[in-house]
């Protein structure tokens, strides 16, 4: 059983139908759009949202959560599927819904091996750079259809080049109805927040077309809606193309499980429950699992759709649940409304969407952060960030998504190696009151004439035990002792234990005496372990520095 169905109250009922109702007014025109993304008919979006919405409700951890089609993981089923068939085939079709069930099986096994720590492997900087550069592409390859123009193949400098020559052929109906409902949902957005400005723009652009006559003045119109339910079971895909998906599926379930996993933590810690990682692997995975089977798409969580729930009181998966029962009966009933919908107002509510995530504020702040003096701490944290989300920025836009994808994912652990081989190494001094701080952070601190004592914050382990060991060298230059102080080392692996003896050989070939203060616990088990015998260890700071200054006298 759900845990969000023990002890349920019938007083929250009222809550959960009225922001199911709500969710469903903006999630019936995005999974419209989202799937004319992914490249596939817009009804798809539809037949996935159904079963996402009803399974991650049995089988995730949030509450609050929304699950269905979403821009960045549409793109991504875009570049991945082209490789595979040709864009408006059957094949095409069938590579889509492909894609969502071997997702399915890698979050399925993903969560059932516990590996949610993974979505820790992407970097918050890195995924911004990715996210700015999908929403851009996305956002210059919807603007031929907000302006009535052919769209061009191509990367986001191609597509922007193809915009700029083809602007005399602009269709002026087509960017009229664009532009007016472009500016309802962003209008709707900031000053009527409760109102669906997604449901509203596509009203107003079917309203167009049934008064102005728009699809007889060169309007695209969305056309023919298959009525009733998708048709049940796995696609027809050849066993190659099955195997050549486990790989790409890899990058579309991280992007996703990262998204998702930020929207459902951000509404528990605000209605005071806890999100479960790995149970949010396996709902990500059911729910792409029903969407797979339903002839849909590629779902995950959705941090816009879970604010409107949110914001419309939701308080269990009730909601959801809900928005799949009306989705259905839009399936059943209601899908001729949308055929007379003109393209323009849907890439009008692909935009708007997009919009809130071109954040050039979280670059300007890295930027800023970056700025600090080279060489200091600061500097060695935040200019490797910024450098890596430009560069996933710039892959997505020169190579394309899942180029960029990649290129995003090798960024991450490359700043996760680049960190690990480079913990900070600071000169402590001692303050009037005793305490021992970072000399250039304190000017209270005082050196000890003789002695370098240094820090080291951080893992000492076989990727930076020679740079540790050649800052440490170069901190003795002078003096007659080391001092280093292992309080904020919380791991020394083999590696980094045999570092330290050749280390104090070298230091007392030299004429200086090494120290090792506050060898605590794993640290003092692996050097016993290691049989790595130091002559001079103590459990603090002062008293190091005590032994060494009789040593000295």
């Amino acid at each position: 059983m759900p845990d969000w169905l023990r002890g349920y109250r019938p007083a929250w009922l009222r809550y959960d139908l009225v922001a199911g109702l709500t969710v469903w007014a903006v999630l019936v025109p995005e999974s419209l759009a989202y799937a004319t993304i992914a490249g596939v008919s817009p009804v798809v979006g539809l037949y996935a949202a159904v079963p996402s919405l009803i399974l991650y409700a049995l089988f995730g951890s949030s509450r609050q959560l929304v699950v269905g089609p979403m821009a960045a993981t549409a793109a991504l089923s875009a570049s991945i599927v082209a490789v595979y068939a040709d864009a408006g085939s059957e094949d095409y079709a069938a590579v889509t819904t492909a894609l969502a069930i071997v997702t399915s099986a890698v979050a399925l096994a993903a969560g059932l091996l516990r590996l949610g720590f993974l979505a820790g492997f992407i970097s918050e900087p890195v995924l911004k750079g990715f996210i700015l550069g999908m929403a851009l592409t996305i956002i210059v390859g919807q603007i031929p259809k907000l302006l009535g123009i052919s769209k061009e193949e191509g990367n986001f400098f191609e597509q922007a080049w193809h915009v700029l020559t083809g602007l005399g052929g602009t269709n002026g109906w087509a960017l009229g109805t664009g532009a007016l409902c472009l500016a309802a949902v962003l209008g709707l957005k900031r000053w009527l927040p409760l109102v669906p400005g997604a449901l509203v723009a596509v009203a107003i652009g079917i309203g167009a077309v049934a008064a102005l006559g728009l699809d007889d003045r060169g309007v695209d119109i969305v056309g023919r809606i298959d009525t009733g339910l998708p048709a049940l079971g796995l696609p027809d895909v050849e066993a190659s193309v099955w195997a050549g998906l486990i790989g790409p599926a890899v990058g579309v379930m991280l992007i996703g499980f990262v998204e998702g996993l930020g929207a459902s933590k951000a509404y528990a810690a605000e209605n005071g429950y806890s999100i479960d990682p790995d149970r949010e692997l396996i709902g990500l995975g059911a729910a792409n699992l029903g969407s797979g089977l339903a002839s849909g798409m590629v779902v995950n969580g959705s941090l816009s759709k879970t604010a409107v729930n949110g914001g419309a009181g939701a308080r269990t998966q009730v909601s959801s649940l809900t928005v799949a029962l009306l989705t259905v009966v839009t399936l059943l009933f209601l899908t001729g409304l949308f055929e007379q919908l003109p393209e323009a107002a849907l890439a009008a509510v692909v935009i708007a969407a997009l919009i809130e995530l071109v954040d050039f504020s979280a670059f300007r702040r890295l930027w800023r952060v970056s700025l600090a003096p080279r060489g200091t701490s600061a500097s060695l944290a935040a200019r490797p960030d910024f450098v890596a989300a430009f560069a996933a920025m710039l892959g997505v836009l020169v190579f394309d998504t899942l180029p960029g994808l990649v290129i995003g994912m090798v960024l991450s652990l490359l700043l996760l190696v680049y960190r690990a081989s480079r913990p900070n190494l600071t000169a402590l001094g001692r303050t009037g009151s005793g305490h021992w701080v970072g000399i250039e952070r304190h000017e209270g601190a005082r050196p000890v004439a003789g002695v370098a004592v240094v820090r080291c914050e951080g893992s000492l382990f076989f990727a930076n035990a020679d740079r540790v060991k050649a800052a440490l060298l170069a901190a003795a230059a002078g003096h007659r002792a080391v001092v280093l102080d292992g309080g904020s080392m919380p791991l020394v692996d083999v590696s980094a234990a045999q570092m330290l003896a050749e280390l104090d050989g070298e230091l007392r070939r030299a004429g200086v005496d090494f120290y090792l203060a506050h060898d605590i616990g794993q640290v003092r088990d692996i050097l016993r372990r290691a049989e790595i015998d130091l002559e001079r260890v103590y459990p603090t700071i002062d008293e190091a520095v005590a032994a060494a200054g009789e040593r000295g006298s």
